[in-house]
């Protein structure tokens, strides 16, 4: 295939445009997946068209920043927008993972850092306290060593608001959101109905995720991985991310962009009807109704210690 069959959208209003189908990092040191195999799936895809690439600072101990930076040698990372993200909520976890994940991925800058697993109402006031995180990207940025700062969360749409209104008080705009966007999401805890539409109005690249939720959707036996991607297309988003943990997932992201057509209302309309009582409680998104998906919540080291004018707060109270 060639590069004119990858389509490219707007990433809000940052002025760049990226591949309408991202590659997900976490697949890339999945038990099954070895580092030769790794570094020919993130190739393929870019020789293809894709020009997004999503990672993270925890994925797999590090190793999917580690292959994917093997993978961007060769004249491979200036083709590409390269996002990763941190879980660090204070501003000295913050800067020392960043400084990890530059380090994994041999560059010297990524164009799109966020804060990972913005889970808990708690996260944006860590986030943006004085010694919080923001503090480590916006040094970072200064620096030169990222471009864009956004956020990710997979746990409730009101979450996600609420960063945004605490990011409002600190007179910051975010440049990308990043969240499920899927068939069974419509009918649970929407991030489409609730999170979309600010985002939307605010152009801010949005960033979808979980369109099959890791081939958790596709067990309900209502749709087929082409139909998933086609309805996380279809919505305003900038990017679908998607796990490619093996070259026939490769083919079926660019399968799925050759076929893609804007839908209509009424296959919209059709496909939730499929999806409607299996997507009922939120059974095919356990990353929303159980913390198997929450890493942070695992490791809660991750993050950081807490501000030390809070502990301050708290000897006193004491």
């Amino acid at each position: 295939m060639s590069d004119s069959e990858m389509q490219y959208r707007e990433l809000g209003s940052t002025g760049v445009k990226v591949s309408a189908i991202g590659l997900g990092g976490w697949h890339l040191s999945l038990k099954h997946v070895d580092e030769e195999l790794a570094i020919r799936i993130v190739r393929s895809a870019i020789d293809r068209g894709i020009t997004f690439m999503d990672n993270c600072w925890d994925y797999n101990e590090g190793t999917s920043e580690q292959r994917m930076g093997k993978a961007l040698k060769e004249g491979y990372r200036d083709r590409i927008f390269l996002m990763t993200k941190l879980d660090g909520r204070s501003k000295k976890e913050a800067a020392k993972q960043l400084d990890e994940s530059l380090q994994r991925l041999q560059v010297d800058h990524v164009d799109l850092v966020q804060y990972h697993e913005v889970l808990r109402f708690e996260d944006p006031h860590r986030i943006f306290d004085e010694e919080g995180a923001h503090a480590a990207l916006m040094e970072a940025q200064q620096a030169g060593k990222i471009r864009f700062i956004g956020f990710t969360g997979h746990k409730d749409p009101m979450i996600h608001l609420h960063m945004l209104e605490v990011a409002d008080y600190y007179n910051f705009r975010f440049d990308t959101v990043q969240m499920p966007l899927n068939v069974m999401d419509a009918h649970y805890r929407s991030f489409a109905k609730l999170v979309l539409p600010e985002l939307v109005k605010r152009n801010i690249g949005v960033l979808g995720m979980k369109s099959m939720a890791n081939g958790i959707l596709l067990r309900s036996n209502t749709v087929t991985p082409i139909e998933c991607l086609h309805y996380a297309l279809n919505l305003p988003t900038s990017v679908v991310i998607t796990g490619m943990d093996s070259m026939e997932l490769v083919d079926q992201a660019f399968e799925a962009i050759h076929a893609f057509q804007p839908m209509t209302d009424e296959q919209v309309q059709a496909l939730l009807a499929k999806t409607a009582e299996a997507g009922a409680h939120g059974e095919f998104e356990p990353f929303k109704t159980s913390s198997i998906f929450d890493g942070t919540a695992q490791n809660p080291d991750w993050l950081g210690e807490e501000p030390e004018r809070l502990q301050q707060l708290m000897s006193a109270a004491g």
